[in-house]
């Protein structure tokens, strides 16, 4: 049997996967957790074959929980769930340990098949988020400072407001601006979330 953990802090999705992943004859759901802190704790108690993972939740975001449970199980086998296709999204996922990626549009045609395949050892990746990542292979990633920025600028923050709450000159502020919207090849500052919502350099 493919022991299973759950982990979203939505109940009516949790709901969904417990139907689906119950409904096969190989597979057993052991635990179910709703954020990231509980999902770390549920992964030491029943140490699960296949963990599915949510990445925006509560207390302790998926991310987080993937480096942590890594951190202890190296083998660990997480598959990651989410709503976002972004490529700088996919890459922090895979770079703290996640196997397989997947589109929660997708799960009824494609979770089973994918813990299936993430269990014998392979990774998987939709078509659409290979070529999201190999788009964005040459560009210039953001430094953390402009994430921090763009973040602020997102949250309806003027220049003024962004140097007040980063400590920093309202001159300099403006020269992250434009360094932003440069690498994202934005428009606007309005143009630059956008990109930087779907890209997932950001999160709301």
């Amino acid at each position: 049997m493919i022991r299973v953990l759950s982990v979203d802090d939505h109940a009516l999705l949790r709901e969904g996967i417990a139907a689906l992943v119950r409904n096969q004859s190989d597979m057993d759901l052991v635990a179910e957790a709703c954020n990231g802190r509980e999902a770390v704790e549920l992964f030491r108690k029943h140490q699960p074959d296949v963990t599915l993972m949510d990445l925006q939740m509560p207390e302790m975001g998926g991310i987080d929980a993937i480096s942590a449970i890594r951190g202890e199980f190296p083998e660990a086998r997480i598959v990651v769930l989410t709503t976002y296709a972004g490529d700088v999204q996919v890459m922090r996922a895979l770079k703290a340990g996640a196997r397989a990626y997947l589109l929660k549009g997708l799960l009824r045609k494609e979770l089973t098949d994918t813990i299936r395949a993430v269990h014998a050892g392979q990774k998987r990746m939709t078509a659409e988020m290979a070529s999201e990542i190999a788009e964005h292979a040459t560009d210039d990633a953001l430094t953390a400072r402009e994430i921090d920025v763009l973040r602020l600028i997102a949250g309806g923050n003027a220049n003024k407001e962004i140097a007040g709450l980063l400590s920093i000159s309202e001159e300099t502020v403006k020269g992250y601006v434009k360094n932003i919207l440069v690498k994202l090849h934005a428009n606007d500052r309005t143009h630059a979330v956008t990109i930087g919502l779907k890209r997932g350099f950001i999160d709301l």
